[in-house]
């Protein structure tokens, strides 16, 4: 069975300590490795998925460029990366920037914004989305959070509605302990949900109802590494009751499809 995770960060070597260390200080949970591109590549192998999502998020304009570089760099080394930049709403060169990353062949954009601190509905934050439509960039936003309103669902869902031509991604079902707003979503054409960080604490039952709910084939596996070892987040999702299809739908096609991978 094919597998690609569709979620995971990643930082140079000479910090992915210390930021796997404040990613679990954010959350209050114990880390399962250190951030760095070689114990993601392990972790992989051990998995054996065929293309992993990477990505890290700019807490400030200063770092957005240095971090598009990084990852560039990496998925430019490692043929079975898949890259999404950065960007703060913030930057002021945007569309060039953008320009940038499509030229350097990253797939789409990451938002933390309960990390960057602002909304994902700013207004300051729609002539980046249309800018990020215009160059066919995806954009991947984590999501929920009871403690914070900056990546709400309906937040989301505002802005997906405004750019239906945008490819949009809400991380851990919809909406990081607050998956009962995140079932009440509209079903939308260009929306995707991915697994990551929600089955160590949603049960089965409620997990199999949000994918029969929107439809199997708005899924993507996805492990959030450092966060968790990703072969632990596969087998926690293959004890869903899902059939062969849709287990093969959600670990692979779905994003393969959207992402022009080969089938």
């Amino acid at each position: 069975m094919r597998i690609i995770d569709a979620h995971a960060h990643i930082f140079p070597s000479k910090i992915a300590f210390k930021a796997s260390e404040s990613i679990g200080e954010f959350y209050g949970i114990s880390m399962s490795s250190d951030a760095s591109v070689d114990s993601l590549l392990k972790c992989e192998e051990e998995l054996g998925t065929s293309y992993t999502l990477v990505c890290s998020s700019a807490l400030s304009p200063l770092q957005v460029e240095s971090i598009n570089n990084f990852i560039a760099g990496e998925v430019a080394k490692h043929p079975n990366l898949i890259g999404f930049a950065s960007m703060h709403k913030d930057y002021e060169n945007y569309k060039e920037e953008l320009a940038r990353i499509k030229e350097l062949g990253l797939r789409g954009v990451k938002y933390h914004n309960d990390m960057q601190r602002y909304d994902i509905d700013d207004p300051k934050m729609f002539p980046i989305y249309k800018a990020m439509a215009d160059e066919g960039l995806a954009v991947l936003f984590h999501m929920g959070d009871d403690r914070y309103d900056f990546s709400a669902p309906e937040k989301m869902v505002k802005v997906a509605k405004t750019f239906p031509e945008l490819t949009v991604i809400g991380a851990h079902f919809g909406g990081y302990r607050r998956w009962k707003d995140s079932f009440h979503n509209p079903k939308l054409d260009n929306v995707y949900y991915d697994t990551s960080s929600s089955l160590f604490m949603i049960d089965n039952a409620t997990a199999e109802r949000f994918i029969d709910h929107f439809g199997p084939e708005r899924f993507f596996f996805g492990s959030d590494f450092p966060m968790w070892n990703p072969k632990k987040e596969f087998d926690r999702f293959m004890k869903l009751n899902l059939s062969d299809d849709v287990r093969e739908k959600i670990l692979y096609d779905n994003f393969a499809k959207v992402f022009n991978l080969p089938l």
